[in-house]
């Protein structure tokens, strides 16, 4: 059996996302001044990521604690991810911010996992048993 057929593969998976979206949201609009001279990115820019982040975290793991998955909310969350993916990169290559390369290094880190999360969970939806829209 592929793992991504596992019954909780889907749930866990969007657990897992939640999770870190409410992490790292929580930790941008809480600590964006501290990091954005780190980073060379504003921090009205990383507290407002942040806080973007937290009501789609809310959704996240509402959506996935649901006793029945809906497929038309996995959607909207793979393409909720895959639009922070090309927001950031956008960033890089906008010109609106000059980031270091420290700043460089964590906008492809967490443009990479989120690209990568959105890739599982679009693979959990397809092997999925059938649920409703």
């Amino acid at each position: 059996m592929s793992i991504t057929r596992h019954p909780n593969f889907l749930r866990h998976l969007l657990l897992a996302d939640g999770a870190s979206c409410l992490a790292i949201g929580g930790a941008l609009a809480l600590g964006a001044g501290f990091v954005a001279d780190w980073l060379g990115l504003p921090a009205g820019l990383l507290r407002a990521a942040g806080l973007v982040l937290l009501p789609f975290a809310a959704f996240v793991l509402f959506a996935a604690r649901r006793p029945i998955l809906s497929r038309s909310d996995v959607r909207l969350i793979i393409g909720c991810n895959a639009a922070w993916v090309a927001g950031s990169v956008l960033l890089l290559i906008g010109g609106f911010a000059a980031p270091t390369a420290l700043g460089i290094a964590f906008v492809i880190a967490q443009a990479v996992i989120v690209a990568i999360m959105a890739e599982l969970e679009a693979m959990g939806l397809r092997a999925a048993a059938p649920i409703p829209a």
